[in-house]
């Protein structure tokens, strides 16, 4: 066998793999932004914040279960640059990644806003389970409070998931932590700005909504980020010997330096003959 088909052949396995893994993220956030936004915009008001809370966490453990071995189930952005950023994936994966969580999540708020759209009275216009301050804010939460709230929750979030995954995988047994976390942080985090921690569960309900939602998305995805890096710098502080920090952009620029030493050498290769 030549090494040109064995390196085809490891191409192809690759391809597949990722296939499979885009379909994990893409159907796992699908069903979290259905299950997740869907108990608060049509269950909100017999639920309550608890209730959606526990609809959140619950979601995530069953999904972890189910598609955690696979992906991780990451069903999150920030969540998948932080294992990037940790050296437990490659770019290339980590976009296909987001790229499955984004679409996943706007395919589930559709099916959300198709099914509201058939309740009398239910209101979907600059509301439909958005995250948002201010005047958007059941308490009134300021920028920069909702900011560092933001900030915080998804630090905790992020921080389980470093501590509880080997790598990518998530096993079942540490579906329970991450779930827990989930509906922990939304607990605390509905009364101030409905609970974000996750740019694609933000972004995909003001598609529908319209309006104000928009005007700050910024905030969610921008603490969000936030919170993600401090998770990975306290994750290394604390295990300095098992994690290495920022890894993932030290490989993207090493093999980026290679590539451009590669060419280079081509170049005088080409010039001496």
């Amino acid at each position: 066998m030549s090494a040109e088909t064995v390196e085809t052949e490891s191409e192809q396995a690759g391809t597949e793999d990722e296939a499979q893994l885009f379909s994990a993220e893409l159907i796992g956030t699908l069903i979290l932004v259905f299950f997740g936004v869907g108990s608060a915009v049509l269950a909100g008001e017999f639920i309550g914040s608890f209730g959606i809370a526990l609809a959140f966490g619950f979601t995530l453990v069953l999904l972890a279960f189910i598609i955690g071995p696979v992906s991780g189930s990451h069903l999150n952005p920030v969540v998948s640059l932080a294992m990037f950023l940790s050296g437990r994936m490659t770019l290339r994966r980590t976009a296909v990644y987001w790229l499955a969580q984004f679409i996943g999540a706007i395919a589930g708020a559709a099916l959300l806003f198709l099914v509201a759209r058939q309740v009398p009275g239910l209101r979907t216009s600059q509301a439909f389970g958005t995250n948002g301050y201010g005047y958007r804010s059941a308490v009134g939460v300021s920028t920069f409070g909702a900011l560092v709230a933001e900030v915080i929750l998804t630090f905790l979030v992020v921080f389980v998931y470093l501590s509880v995954t080997h790598r990518i995988a998530l096993s079942p047994l540490a579906a329970v932590p991450v779930g827990l976390t989930l509906a922990a942080v939304h607990l605390v985090g509905i009364p101030l700005t409905g609970t974000s921690v996750n740019p694609a569960r933000s972004f995909a309900p003001a598609i529908f909504a319209g309006g104000q939602p928009w005007a700050q998305m910024w905030l969610f995805f921008v603490a969000p980020i936030v919170g993600a890096l401090l998770a990975v710098l306290v994750r290394y502080l604390i295990h300095p010997h098992g994690e290495r920090l920022f890894p993932g952009l030290a490989a993207l620029s090493g093999s980026r330096t290679a590539r451009a030493k590669g060419e280079g050498d081509r170049d005088r290769e080409s010039g001496d003959s």
